[in-house]
């Protein structure tokens, strides 16, 4: 591989918050501690993962909005094919 173990550590830090997994968070975490990161480098990182988590979160949730106005307005949203019957959709 060409990146450091140091580089690795970090990459798993952006890959544990996109993954939600908090035990490999904290794995990689305390390991980057160990590697000789700072809080404030891994402040940093942290802070850039989180933004690249926020981009998807805002554009499902204005999505989710969109789809909201729309129906609203004009009932079922024309060309759905995930209504009625469709396993997305049935209780």
């Amino acid at each position: 591989m060409s990146l450091t173990p140091k580089e690795l550590e970090l990459v798993a830090i952006g890959a544990s918050i996109a993954g939600n997994c908090i035990p490999c968070l904290e794995f990689h975490y305390e390991k980057c501690r160990e590697l000789g990161f700072t809080k404030k480098e891994l402040a940093e990182a942290i802070a850039v993962a989180k933004k690249v988590k926020e981009v998807p979160n805002q554009k499902i949730y204005e999505t989710a909005d969109k789809l909201n106005a729309n129906h609203s307005k004009a009932g079922k949203p024309k060309g759905d094919a995930c209504c009625e019957g469709s396993a997305c959709c049935s209780p």
